[in-house]
């Protein structure tokens, strides 16, 4: 009777947990490809905007994000890599980026924590700083892809990009 008991514990809370993540505001998801025969996998969560300023307002400028949601985005390569001309080695890192109306800066740092609570540039790798761009139409949710050569971030009217090669 007792492992019944268990049995049926177990399942209701496997269960929960398959709704609770059904249910997330910012839904987890993947960016995955190879750029100079480099394989980049990108973990993060999707943030929206719903009606909210995020960049420049719930996530400032001149400020540390974890470029997502919940847990810090991480960014995996393959090989040794460079990200805009400077070289990292291959491995899984925390992908954080500082945003500005002007100039971002990409911060790939040993970290992997809870959001950027934790963050310390004492654990950066390398930071590059990049231009953002004006997207097409308004982006609700928050995406990583990767377009060719580069790694693109795309929220609200906000395009930014970064290039890694061999």
């Amino acid at each position: 009777m007792k492992k019944q008991t268990s049995s049926i514990f177990l399942i209701l809370f496997l269960l929960s947990l398959t709704t609770f993540a059904q249910k997330m505001a910012s839904p987890p998801a993947k960016a995955e490809g190879t750029i100079d025969g480099i394989g980049v996998k990108i973990d993060y969560h999707q943030p929206s905007a719903k009606g909210r300023k995020m960049l420049g307002g719930i996530n400032p400028y001149g400020e540390v994000w974890r470029t997502g949601a919940n847990a810090t985005t991480t960014i995996e390569f393959s090989a040794d890599a460079k990200i805009e001309g400077k070289a990292v080695a291959k491995g899984k890192y925390g992908l954080y980026t500082i945003p500005g109306e002007n100039e971002w800066t990409i911060i790939i740092n040993k970290g992997i924590k809870w959001g950027a609570y934790d963050y310390t540039d004492k654990e950066d790798v390398l930071r590059v700083k990049v231009k953002p761009a004006k997207t097409g139409a308004f982006v609700e949710t928050f995406t990583i892809a990767i377009d060719g050569s580069n790694v693109v971030l795309n929220w609200e009217n906000t395009s930014v990009s970064f290039k890694v090669s061999k």
